[in-house]
Formats: structure tokens, C-alpha cells, sequence
């Protein structure tokens, strides 16, 4: 049985865990900067960088205490090492470098991508590989062939902004707070889903990549318009993002082969309406439906540990020069996808 501390700190949540290779998550302390960063909206990475070197360490020293065990129990530390905030995912990967460096530990440095991949194996120990897993975040959305550690194939992405990114900039533009996921959601609650007539962009068209620029510019002319309350706008919004959602991951089944389940992972996975249409739709497709608790679904250093143990157990350890990264795709022999602001 293997010890892995995680640290995360690749945008505004900073975070240390201690997880086992036996899946038992021993600690998980986590700072949040909601209040720092609702002022603007959105997320400051000046601001962001700045708070991650106030919190990690005593996070790390927080988690170590919940644990009880020593810092040199462990067996490698695991830190994000991007893609994100350049200079978070710098404090989170500096940090985890002077501590393999002072005990000796071997460094692991993980694609924060990789850690959402790979969370949903920590909540269910029989999910097998391969997987088909829809990667949803605030800067992500792929689909993927998950065979294994280090090991994937991207059968979609986005050709322009994510799903996550849509939910933020629709929440900002209809007046309804930060963080903008969850506040779309609590305000679709009250709306009519079908109210507002919003394009479905690419549904139906074959084409296996995700844009939902069109999208939140129809979000920002419906809102002009006048006709229609922010709720009809949230709700119509939301479905609209989950027409899309569903449509392109009914392509990816059929794509992918051999998949042993349908799995959603990333801090969209959250959304209570995407997980019931994905669930409806891989039980319509005779496959299991898996996704992780709803903590384990947004960033996370449990995530990021149990990536580090997944790795370590399959002998993939990093030199301490490894580069943080602010771009870093899980496939890079995928074939680059059209659009100019394609985020692979």
C-alpha cells in the first residue's frame, strides 16, 4: 500500500490530500477564494496565485495532522503540474518540489486533467479500463478513451469556449453571481427550460466537437432583448448545454470501442441536469453510468493524489525540473481540432 500526499492549485481552489492506494482518503483540507474573486466575476489569477502561497503550506500541515502520520510516512507527492493559472499551478508544483526534495520522496507531477479522469476509479473501485469519460470543466470539455494511467485517446473537444466557461459568462451576464455553475443551476430551477429559443450549436450536424461561443451570444441577446426573465434564460441556457452535451457523446459511443462504461468527470459533472440526461442516455446504450461524488467532481487535491497513486503504481515518477504548464492535453497525438480558439 502506497501514501500519496496531492496538492491542487491549478485556478482558485488550493488544496492538499493524503490518499492510499487502497482508495481510503485520509485527509482533505481545502481553501476556497469565492469572496476574493466575486468582486470581478470571474476568477483574478493575480489574486489567485497570490492566496495559494498564503494557504498551501498550512493546508499540507492541516492534512498531515487530520492523517496522523509524519510527512516522511509518505510514499511520493503528487502536484499538479497544469494545464491552468500559470502562476497557481507554479505554487502548488514549487511546493511539491521542495517537499520530495527534503524527504527524498519521488515527485509526480500530474496533469490536472488526469486527476478528474482518473477521480471517478477512487469512488468506484470496479470501473474498469477502458472508459468513455466526458471531461466538463471551466476550461475543458473533451471526450476521451480512458485505457489508463498516461494513456488516452481524445475522440472530441472543444473548437471554442467549454461548457464551464459558457455556464460563467452566462451567469455574469444575467446578473446572477459568482461562482456561475452553480448559480445558473439554482436559477434553472426556476425557469422554463423551453421558454427561450436558443441554438443547439453543431447538434445533429456529425461534426464530433463541442462550441458554445454561438451559444452565450444568443445568452447576451435574449437578456437585450427584454422578453424573457433571467430564470427562462438560466433554464434555456442549461438545456440548451445539455442538448449538446448529449448529442456529441451518443457520437463518441458509437466511436468508441470496447468501453466498459459511461463516465463523466470535471466540475460540469456537478449539474444535476447533466447527469440525468447522460445517465438516460448510457442506459440506453446498455452501459454503466459513472460519476463521482459532487466534491470529487469540482478541482480537489484527492483527485490529484489518487492520479499521483494510479502513476506510481504503474512506476511513472517526475524529475524535479519537470515544467509547470499552462496547456497540457491528455492525447497529444490527437489531430488538432478546427477553430482558432480550440482548446485540445
Amino acid at each position: 500500500m502506497a501514501l500519496i500526499l496531492g496538492l491542487e492549485s491549478s485556478c482558485d481552489e488550493t488544496a492538499a490530500a493524503l490518499v492510499t492506494s487502497d482508495r481510503r482518503i485520509l485527509a482533505h483540507k481545502l481553501a476556497g477564494q469565492e469572496a476574493a474573486h466575486r468582486p470581478y466575476g470571474g476568477v483574478v489569477p493575480e489574486i489567485a496565485a497570490r492566496a495559494h502561497v498564503e494557504v498551501l503550506t498550512p493546508l499540507v500541515e492541516a492534512a498531515l495532522a487530520e492523517a496522523r502520520v509524519p510527512l516522511d510516512a509518505v510514499d511520493a507527492i503528487a502536484a499538479t503540474a497544469g494545464p491552468g493559472l500559470i502562476g497557481g499551478v507554479m505554487v502548488g508544483l514549487v511546493t511539491g518540489k521542495a517537499l520530495a526534495l527534503a524527504t527524498g520522496k519521488p515527485l509526480i507531477a500530474v496533469n490536472h486533467l488526469e486527476g478528474h479522469a482518473l477521480s471517478p476509479r477512487l469512488a468506484a473501485p470496479d470501473l474498469a479500463f477502458p472508459y468513455l469519460l466526458l471531461l466538463v470543466s471551466g476550461g475543458h470539455c473533451q471526450l476521451l478513451e480512458v485505457r489508463g494511467p498516461g494513456d488516452y485517446r481524445r475522440l472530441a473537444t472543444t473548437i471554442d469556449d467549454a461548457a464551464g466557461e459558457a455556464f460563467d459568462k452566462t451567469a455574469k451576464l444575467l446578473g446572477l453571481g459568482f461562482p456561475g455553475g452553480p448559480a445558473v443551476e439554482q436559477a434553472a430551477l426556476q425557469g422554463d427550460p423551453w421558454a427561450v429559443p436558443l441554438p443547439r450549436p453543431l447538434v445533429k450536424s456529425g461534426e464530433p466537437h463541442f462550441s458554445f461561443a454561438g451559444l452565450k451570444g444568443a445568452v447576451l441577446r435574449a437578456r437585450d432583448a427584454g422578453t424573457w426573465s433571467a430564470e427562462d434564460i438560466a433554464a434555456s441556457f442549461q438545456q440548451a448545454v445539455v442538448d449538446c452535451l448529449i448529442d456529441r457523446t451518443r457520437l463518441a459511443i458509437r466511436a468508441a470501442q470496447g468501453a466498459t462504461a459511461l463516465v463523466v468527470a470535471g466540475g460540469v459533472a456537478a449539474n444535476t441536469a447533466a447527469r440525468g440526461a447522460l445517465q438516460t442516455l448510457a442506459a440506453a446504450h446498455d452501459l454503466p453510468f459513472i460519476a463521482p461524488p459532487l466534491w470529487l467532481c469540482t478541482d480537489n487535491a484527492a483527485m490529484i493524489a489518487w492520479a499521483g497513486a494510479e502513476r506510481f503504481a504503474a512506476g511513472l515518477t517526475d524529475p524535479l525540473d519537470v515544467a509547470a504548464r499552462a496547456r497540457w492535453p491528455l492525447d497529444p497525438t490527437a489531430e488538432k481540432a478546427r477553430g482558432a480558439g480550440v482548446k485540445a
